[in-house]
């Protein structure tokens, strides 16, 4: 693709995920931006965008091999790393992916001339953290900096939307079960984001003319604690479930037993993360900042319900 001289090219690393397919969409609305994504899989970039927009292209990137990112990196203006792993499997692990592939990105957008690299990491990330992902996701965001000094990082808190792996589990187990087992007492405090927002923020991010290096943690409008936000859904859905209290201890035998099969539906990390509040820290800079304000789960809880109702007609 030659891109047009008034436009800066925008290349999105793990464009077409959860996150990173909203991030294109909102960057294409931006007329003097062009757009490159990269992943693994670029067909897929082609099936979710289609083929005829000529500021879009999708190429394939290895984030193991730097020749592939140099080339993925050819002529971008910006950079935005939106690749993220939750499950480890074989050779793709939270290091890996979150250390080891995100300080080879900056390193070579540094080395590319790239003006400006955005880094997807998530709030609460801590490089001493006992929780694995969350000390991985703080070791990454330390390799950024130290190789792409004025690196922007956006930590978004956990995100919701249609087709999300969170709000979407939810909503299906309380509208199938009568009864649902909680995490603990569901105590643990989150802040969630819709995924739309924080794809506007990182958009936003970009096209502001500061370029020193800033955080922003993007979180919800609401506190809930996960039994509060149980009870939003549920009410949401008509339902009235039976919450049952799990202790966290046998959620972490079920994780282990579950991590012995090929997909398991449930590990130990992901179960540790349930055990650490959510939410954004006092003071950062977030939505606000950016000029947004973040919509709630009950704003969005009825779209996704009519979303699950076209699909199974129920």
């Amino acid at each position: 693709m030659v891109v047009a001289a008034n436009n800066r090219l925008v290349t999105v690393f793990g464009g077409t995920g959860f996150l990173g397919r909203r991030v294109v969409r909102c960057l294409l609305r931006a007329p003097e931006l062009s757009v490159r994504i990269a992943s693994r899989h670029p067909e897929r970039g082609r099936q979710l965008f289609g083929y005829d927009d000529p500021r879009l292209q999708s190429v394939e990137v290895d984030l193991r091999d730097e020749g592939s990112i140099a080339n993925a990196l050819d002529g971008a203006y910006c950079a935005i790393n939106a690749v993220s792993l939750y499950v480890e499997q074989g050779q793709e692990t939270f290091h890996s992916v979150h250390v080891e592939s995100a300080r080879r990105l900056a390193a070579r957008a540094r080395r590319a001339g790239v003006k400006r690299l955005i880094h997807l990491s998530g709030i609460g990330s801590d490089a001493t953290s006992p929780s694995l992902y969350i000390r991985k996701r703080g070791e990454g965001e330390l390799a950024v900096r130290a190789a792409f000094s004025e690196a922007t990082l956006v930590r978004p808190a956990v995100m919701f939307g249609p087709d999300d792996a969170f709000l979407t589990t939810i909503l299906k187990l309380l509208q199938q079960y009568p009864i649902y087992p909680m995490f603990g007492r569901g105590s643990t405090r989150l802040q969630p984001a819709y995924v739309d927002d924080v794809a506007e923020a990182i958009t936003r991010a970009l096209l502001r003319t500061e370029t020193n290096a800033i955080t922003y943690e993007c979180a919800g409008p609401r506190i809930y604690t996960y039994k509060q936000l149980l009870r939003t859904v549920a009410q949401a859905a008509r339902r009235q479930p039976m919450l049952i209290p799990v202790p966290f201890a046998a959620w972490h035998v079920a994780g282990w037993v579950s991590e012995l099969f090929p997909r398991p539906p449930i590990t130990r990390n992901q179960v540790e993360l349930m055990q650490i509040d959510n939410v954004a820290s006092v003071g950062m800079p977030g939505f606000s900042e950016l000029g947004i304000p973040p919509r709630s789960v009950e704003q969005i809880i009825p779209t996704m319900l009519r979303e699950s109702i076209a699909r199974t007609g129920s």
